[in-house]
């Protein structure tokens, strides 16, 4: 077997050099049937008068009904104010349609009312940390309120606990040395005749009518007591409890999208401006015969 010399094949970066080559030749050539447009060019399409006006009467509605999800709200104004300028400016600017003086100024008076509502509410809104600060403040008034009416009403009943508690001690001795008194009245005992027996009785029952007297007027005392002091609270108390529900109110407001409403007016109003615009445009057109 003769020898037969090998062939010297091509480095393998040759190779992917070249197939990398006509790869980016043909990238190039579609890139450049690209910007010749091919051999098919699309024609522009301009959306006719009704076809227009449909799709601006129907993004106004959708900005009518938009709702911002949480707050603060003024932090949706601006972008909507564009958003709704932009449809605006889309429609006013197409090549079918040719606006009035009188779309403008009713347009433009829109657009200042709804603007001047918006940054009223924005500046309400600016002040809710304000309004929470005031509603904390006012609700650990009444806690602090409250809490001082608790020590001193529970004073009073720990005085009137232990008043009670002394004055019941006291006639139960009273009771019981009465009962002593009438066994003795009863029984044969020496050295007390039967008229210090009874004057003796007298007298305990005098200081026992005595006692329960004091206590009775001692329990009215006290009752007198905790309705002066809860009176006394309560006028505290009320002027406080009305600043909290002034705040709560406020803070209810500020947390609910309260711009909806004008905002959605002032579509409403800007459709209405555009479709009596559309009808002094059509009672203008000439008739053709």
């Amino acid at each position: 077997m003769g020898y037969q010399p090998r062939r010297k094949s091509s480095p393998k970066g040759a190779i992917h050099e070249y197939k990398k080559t006509l790869h980016e030749k043909s990238k190039n050539r579609k890139h450049t049937r690209k910007l010749t447009g091919g051999t098919i060019q699309e024609e522009k399409h301009f959306a006719t008068e009704k076809e227009i006006t449909e799709v601006t009467l129907k993004r106004l509605h959708v900005l009518g009904s938009q709702k911002f999800g949480s707050s603060p709200f003024n932090e949706h104004f601006d972008r909507w104010l564009i958003d709704v300028a932009i449809v605006l400016g889309e429609f006013e600017s197409h090549p079918n349609i040719g606006v009035d003086d009188q779309y403008v100024r009713d347009r433009s008076q829109t657009l200042t009312v709804i603007k001047q509502q918006l940054e009223k509410r924005s500046k309400k809104e600016s002040s809710l940390d304000q309004e929470i600060t005031n509603l904390t403040y006012y609700k650990n008034r009444l806690k602090q309120i409250n809490t001082e009416y608790a020590k001193i009403m529970a004073v009073i009943k720990k005085r009137k606990k232990l008043e009670i508690k002394r004055l019941n001690r006291s006639i139960e001795q009273l009771k019981k040395e009465q009962d002593r008194v009438i066994r003795l009245k009863t029984g044969f005992f020496r050295g007390i005749s039967r008229k210090g027996k009874e004057q003796k009785e007298i007298d305990i029952g005098q200081k026992l009518n005595v006692k329960q007297r004091e206590l009775e007027l001692i329990v009215l005392a006290f009752s007198v007591e905790q309705k002066k002091l809860r009176e006394k609270y309560e006028v505290s108390r009320e002027p406080v409890v009305e600043r909290i529900k002034k705040f709560q109110k406020i803070y209810k407001n500020l947390e609910t999208d309260g711009s909806l409403e004008e905002r959605w007016f002032a579509c409403e109003e800007l459709v209405d401006s555009i479709n009596s615009f559309l009808q002094r445009k059509s009672t203008q057109k000439p008739n053709i015969s």
